[in-house]
């Protein structure tokens, strides 16, 4: 009776609707926006899935709507999944992250740069630092590209208000503003009127690769005889085939083809949605993918055989399985922190120390979808700052996203700032903190921000609700004491 009584004391009310109903209209928001035809999120609190559904159609033609269990391509967010099988292997001492990558996988040809022998290592592949390419070929191309992102990045908005401003002041029309802001909107209109259509990165061929590879060996073949971009180490260029040779480093290490070892680690953290991309496969709540043609058109997306990257943009999954997944990087992460818990806690899947080396910022790198962010070891990583007072603070979290032909993505998990006090006297048990997850069947569809938006609505309805559960907590440990005295 006294246990009842306690665990009545320490539960915590919690209650999601109005959280859950205006991330709800924001995603019909962005659904109608962008014309995408189906779209799935999740969150879990604290561990709890509070929210999990489907909006639109899995397959527009044959009117079959989305739901919680429909699975789709989760794109680069594989990049995630294999780091994690990278991390066990490395914890079990059997993979060196610093040896040249040729100790395990010798088919892959030593590089030579302007001249000079360099090493590539797994440590490099991670954090995308290794120089080999990505789907483009020309190193000029991808230059370009590089230095007209950076020039974009630069002209900030106050830099613009303040040419608006020195406009004025010289008596120049403001009608310029007018006209910039006119093509403004005529070019975010033609953007979204053609998702799917608006990233370079989908006009490079080898993104519709139709060969089917038998192992990841010998998918090495579409790069591995190509120029290094640049020294590796030296600078940061995203490369989805860096994974692929990636996959073949944990294939030897394991001693398992790569696709067995994904499979049994993804048994083990009860992910059972989560499986290959594979076209000849019956997959149960499989979504079509879908892209818009020249015309504007919603059509098929081509097919595509994505044998040759499994491990950078190869898996399929549900967003139950992507929070699983959050949750329990998310309990690795924060364990070690929970010591003198009366409760006896199982060990997370990886160490603390581990997941706390996987989300540190990496030098010299970079993050497309989040310019708050670093690149860390196959996850982009934000860490807290507050520059001046009463500005904006800004939370530590991890994320990744994904595109893919006919689908996008996006996992986000933001770790809760631990209350030492409440740690110490075991008032709260891991995992605490929030994961955010969000996968669409149209490519091109940037979800980041759209997840970061769910995340501060669901936080913003959890600060009143911890502040409450901490109090319950507190008298269910005084009724605790009380009991024990009366006894």
């Amino acid at each position: 009776e006294a246990d009842v009584r306690l665990e009545a004391a320490e539960a915590a009310p919690r209650d999601f609707g109005g959280a859950i109903e205006r991330s709800r209209d924001l995603l019909r928001r962005v659904k109608d926006e962008a014309g995408i035809p189906g779209i799935l999120v999740g969150v879990s609190v604290d561990g709890k899935e509070i929210w999990s559904e489907g909006l639109g159609y899995a397959d527009v033609e044959n009117r079959v709507m989305c739901k919680p269990e429909t699975i789709m391509r989760i794109a680069s967010i594989s990049k995630c999944l294999t780091m994690m099988a990278v991390a066990k292997l490395w914890e079990e001492g059997k993979l060196d992250l610093d040896a040249p990558v040729q100790k395990y996988v010798p088919e892959f040809p030593e590089k030579i740069y302007e001249g000079e022998k360099v090493v590539i290592t797994t440590r490099l592949l991670v954090s995308h630092l290794s120089g080999i390419r990505h789907y483009e070929k020309d190193i000029t191309k991808v230059k370009e590209e590089k230095e007209k992102a950076n020039r974009a990045f630069k002209l900030t908005k106050p830099n613009q208000e303040k040419e608006l401003k020195e406009k004025e002041a010289k008596g120049i029309e403001k009608t310029d503003s007018v006209k910039a802001k006119k093509e403004h909107e005529e070019e975010v209109k033609s953007r979204n009127s053609k998702p799917g259509r608006r990233d370079k990165e989908f006009e490079q061929e080898e993104y519709y690769l139709k060969e089917k590879f038998e192992s990841v060996i010998e998918s090495l073949k579409i790069f591995k005889n190509d120029p290094l971009f640049f020294k590796p180490g030296s600078q940061f260029l995203y490369s989805t085939y860096g994974f692929t040779l990636l996959s073949a480093v944990v294939e030897r290490v394991s001693g398992q083809k790569f696709t067995d070892y994904m499979l049994k680690m993804f048994r083990d953290l009860d992910m059972l949605s989560t499986v290959l991309d594979d076209n000849e496969a019956m997959i149960y709540n499989r979504a079509r993918c879908y892209v818009y043609n020249k015309k504007g058109r919603l059509v098929n997306a081509p097919y595509v055989d994505n044998s040759y990257k499994w491990a950078g943009g190869g898996f399929l999954s549900s967003v139950g399985d992507l929070l699983k997944f959050g949750n329990a990087l998310l309990y690795s992460y924060q364990v070690g922190r929970f010591k003198n818990t009366n409760v006896k806690l199982l060990p997370g899947y990886l160490k603390p120390d581990t997941v706390a080396m996987m989300w540190t910022p990496v030098p010299k790198t970079e993050v497309s979808w989040d310019r708050d962010g670093k690149y860390a070891m196959a996850w982009a990583v934000v860490e807290k700052k507050q520059q001046c007072g009463f500005c904006r603070q800004q939370r530590h979290y991890a994320s990744h996203t994904g595109g893919a032909v006919g689908a996008s993505s996006v996992l986000l998990i933001l770790p809760e700032e631990l209350d030492s006090e409440a740690v110490g006297n075991g008032l709260v048990a891991p995992p605490r903190g929030v994961v955010v997850t969000v996968i669409c069947n149209m490519q091109s569809v940037s979800l980041n921000s759209t997840a970061l938006k769910i995340k501060k609505t669901d936080l913003s309805n959890q600060t009143t609700v911890l502040k409450h559960g901490k109090k319950n907590k507190w008298r269910g440990v005084q009724l605790k004491s009380e009991i024990a005295k009366n006894t």
